[in-house]
């Protein structure tokens, strides 16, 4: 796994129906509308109610971060129309350990049409593309129930609650973690459907934080 240098997909992850793409200047609005959630600023570098400047400067440096070597930043987009909706990162700065972190966010106009899920199935797939991936993490504020049904649906399962996980505006609060057993459920649409079924390299996947772990090879003793 060392050295390993991440790659922007060559073709876009899909999911339903949306695609996740780069982020572009023309995303602005979606990314100001982001930032009325006052949750969102407290989890990344967008301030909260961004003026258009603000909101560019967060689309910069969403765009340099696979450069910067922390991940994939994407924008959450309509397929029909390319419509910004939203953003999902996959996060690698733990992946000498075969482990990332999963993250989004969907801005408020485009919320209760499965954004969030389809666009968390397009990651997830692409993650297993990355051969050094073994699980993906995700982590929520247990009062974010919406949130947490979203991983649930996409075929991430509770793994615990770990308390004081990190500070966020101030405070350390518990995070619950979502995780996949030791297979994850096949996306339900989309181009990487196939990715899902790549099986684990080594080891059992570790249990203590969220993420899905990538389907290991079925054991003769068991069916």
């Amino acid at each position: 796994m060392a050295g390993f240098t991440s790659s922007w997909p060559a073709e876009a992850p899909c999911s339903g129906q949306v695609r996740l793409r780069a982020f572009e200047d023309r995303d602005v609005d979606m990314v100001m509308g982001l930032a009325t959630d006052s949750h969102v600023p407290t989890i990344g570098s967008l301030p909260f109610r961004a003026t258009h400047r603000e909101a560019l400067d967060d689309i910069a440096r969403q765009r340099g971060r696979q450069a910067e070597g922390k991940g994939f930043s994407f924008c959450v987009a309509d397929r029909s129309d390319d419509t910004a909706l939203g953003g999902i990162g996959l996060w690698l700065t733990a992946i000498e350990q075969g482990r990332t972190t999963g993250g989004y966010g969907v801005a408020p106009s485009a919320r209760a049409r499965r954004v969030a899920t389809q666009a968390l199935d397009a990651l997830t797939a692409f993650a297993w593309t990355l051969p050094p991936v073994h699980r993906i993490e995700l982590y929520f504020e247990p009062w974010n129930l919406a949130s947490i049904r979203t991983a649930e649906t996409a075929g991430f399962t509770r793994e615990g609650l770990l308390r004081s996980h990190q500070e966020i505006a101030g405070r350390r609060p518990a995070a619950a973690s979502r995780a996949g057993p030791r297979e994850c459920a096949a996306p339900r649409s989309g181009a990487m459907r196939s990715a899902h079924r790549a099986p684990l390299r080594s080891g059992a996947p570790l249990r203590v934080r969220t993420g899905c772990s990538r389907r290991r090879s079925p054991r003769p003793s068991r069916s």
